[in-house]
């Protein structure tokens, strides 16, 4: 039979496919049926990818010629062959039979509730934070009599192992993910050394503990995004113990690809896009952008109560270590002052009053600790993910917008010097050269144009992600109001138990004296 696709060429077992998967209400079949369909012919992804992609379907469903065309393209595939419309015009014999499983399974597709579109990502901030917790311990080593360098043990819940990584494998790590997986958020990670002239009053310890925070935030972010928290790259990451990470991470990426080649949303992005999407990224863009200027705000004057907190205990300590000295003082008192003055008691007394302040002071720093742990760092891993959603923003716009406007230049300087060969006589073999080159430029564009719906399309998943992590905010003010409560009753407690023992040192009336200087 020649290679037609129509109602009367195709063979029965297609027509009874079609009859079991079908929508009841019309006479098409849902994208989201054919998508289980195809996951049912253990073809490789990429290849699902490539026979998706030369379906044609309109607002989400596909009629019944384009699943017989699918249906042949799957048999041929499964045989072997390389996918493609041009594959079904050349089929000289009947269409094969793609290999779909048990029939009478196939009706559970379409009896299956009805997913929502891929675009919608059903997450809650509790199920991204179960995904995994990531433990970043610091390990200094020393080799010969100068040379530092550290090491970080990297412990996974999820993956339930323990790895030990330098921050050259972070490096890479960071490089590769972007390569992979550019229209996701990837946060940043922090500077390898201390910047000359910014970072001068930080000492070397204080700035590698900085960067092993943030080095766990960076991990944390990536292990618990849904679409690479089970990514190879990422479990090599944190799970691979061989002698050399890097090459191993590199290998994996290689084989990979990026997630454009992967995805088996690629190819039908477009067909989801809400038609206001351009609109929807602004107005989504615009706010996440004016969040993220409140939150730097907010974790501005937080650090500052911390440091206040930390600077305070120091205060309460040296002002306990002052009484104590004072106290320590042997010198004698002047007999002229000595009849009525009961400085030489008062004096003794003051020794045993730094304990009380160094306790204070104990929990003054603890006070800070928490608001620096529990509060700080919450607003800190929330303003790494902002940062990588403008960063994700940017990188669309000079990226893949940028390059599919070169494309199109390209393409049409092309255009024109055809047009003036044509008008132009010229060798017969520049010209055909001209007009290979058009083709290739041609399906350039086209892939330029698939990329930029992909992008768009991870950009609404990702828009969608921050809106998911936003309720970590009540996360903050809880970890915020606890530490204040916690560090107000602790230190409470110890002025309690102080102004107890200064009542007794020196006596309630001394204790409730009237103002020294009048109000």
């Amino acid at each position: 039979m020649a290679g037609e696709l129509n109602e009367g060429s195709v063979p029965p077992y297609y027509r009874e496919v079609y009859e079991a998967i079908r929508s009841k209400i019309d006479e098409r079949v849902q994208v989201e049926v054919f998508q289980r369909l195809l996951s049912r012919t253990d073809l490789p992804s990429a290849v699902q990818g490539q026979i998706a992609e030369h379906v044609d379907y309109t607002d989400g469903f596909l009629s019944k010629l384009s699943l017989y065309k699918a249906l042949a393209l799957i048999a041929l595939a499964q045989q072997g062959k390389q996918p493609s419309p041009k594959l079904l015009e050349n089929c000289i014999q009947e269409f094969p039979k793609p290999q779909l499983g048990e029939f009478k399974d196939l009706q559970t597709l379409r009896m299956q509730p009805t997913q929502e579109s891929p675009l919608t990502v059903s997450q809650t901030l509790g199920k991204l934070l179960a995904r995994d917790t990531v433990q970043v311990e610091l390990i200094p080593e020393k080799k010969g009599l100068f040379l530092k360098h550290v090491e970080y043990q990297i412990t996974s819940q999820h993956f339930k192992t323990s790895v030990y990584r330098r921050y050259s494998d972070f490096d890479v790590f960071h490089e590769l993910l972007l390569q992979r997986l550019a229209y996701r958020m990837v946060p940043a990670l922090p500077p390898k050394r201390m910047l000359k002239g910014v970072l001068t009053s930080m000492s070397e310890r204080d700035f590698i503990e900085g960067r092993r925070r943030a080095l766990g935030r960076f991990i944390n972010l990536v292990a618990r995004h849904p679409f690479f928290s089970e990514d190879e790259l990422v479990k090599t990451f944190l799970t691979f113990n061989g002698s050399d990470v890097q090459v191993k991470m590199r290998d994996a990426c290689k084989k990979m690809g990026d997630e454009f080649m992967t995805n088996t949303m690629a190819t039908l992005a477009k067909e989801y896009l809400p038609a206001d999407i351009q609109a929807q990224f602004s107005s989504s863009r615009e706010l996440i952008r004016n969040i993220h200027n409140s939150f730097h705000k907010l974790r501005d004057r937080a650090e500052k109560m911390a440091e206040r907190s930390k600077e305070n205990a120091t205060d309460l300590l040296m002002f306990g270590r002052e009484l104590s000295t004072l106290g320590s003082d042997g010198s004698p008192i002047p007999s002229l002052a000595s009849s009525q003055s009961t400085w030489g008691i008062l004096r003794q007394s003051l020794k045993g009053l730094s304990v009380e302040f160094a306790l204070l002071a104990d929990k003054g720093a603890q006070q800070g600790r928490r608001e620096e742990d529990d509060v700080v760092e919450k607003l800190n891993l929330f303003l790494d993910l902002l940062q990588s959603y403008r960063d994700l923003c940017e990188r669309h716009e000079k990226g893949v917008l940028h390059e599919h406007q070169r494309a199109l230049q390209k393409y049409g300087m092309m255009k024109r010097q055809m047009m003036s060969a044509t008008v132009q006589p010229k060798e017969q073999v520049s010209v055909e050269q001209l007009e290979s080159r058009i083709v290739q430029q041609e399906n350039a564009i086209q892939t330029m144009e698939l990329r930029n719906y992909f992008s768009l399309f991870c950009l609404h998943q990702e828009t969608q992600l921050i809106f998911t992590y936003l309720p970590i905010t009540s996360h903050i003010l809880g970890a915020f109001v606890n530490s204040q409560v916690q560090g107000h009753q602790e230190m409470g407690a110890v002025w309690n138990d102080l102004q107890q023992k200064l009542g007794c040192l020196f006596g309630v009336d001394e204790m409730q004296s009237p103002p020294l200087t009048p109000k």
